[in-house]
């Protein structure tokens, strides 16, 4: 069975704040399932994400640049 992370769990093995992983989880640039009102990521989707980090964050930062 696969393991399933709180956005606080994400934001902590990330470095980032939660509520840019739950902004990430709303417009799907992090895969995840509303269970409720809580999110939860798969373990291999967060692996995902992780290994195409420059592809995701490179678009964060074009729209802070703008």
């Amino acid at each position: 069975m696969e393991k399933y992370y709180s956005t606080e769990d994400v934001a902590e093995i990330l470095g980032f704040k939660e509520k840019t992983v739950r902004e990430w989880l709303r417009t799907g640039k992090l895969k995840g399932k509303k269970v409720g009102r809580l999110w939860r990521v798969k373990e291999s989707d967060l692996e995902e994400f992780i290994n195409n980090a420059e592809k995701y964050l490179a678009s964060e930062e074009e729209k802070t640049n703008d």
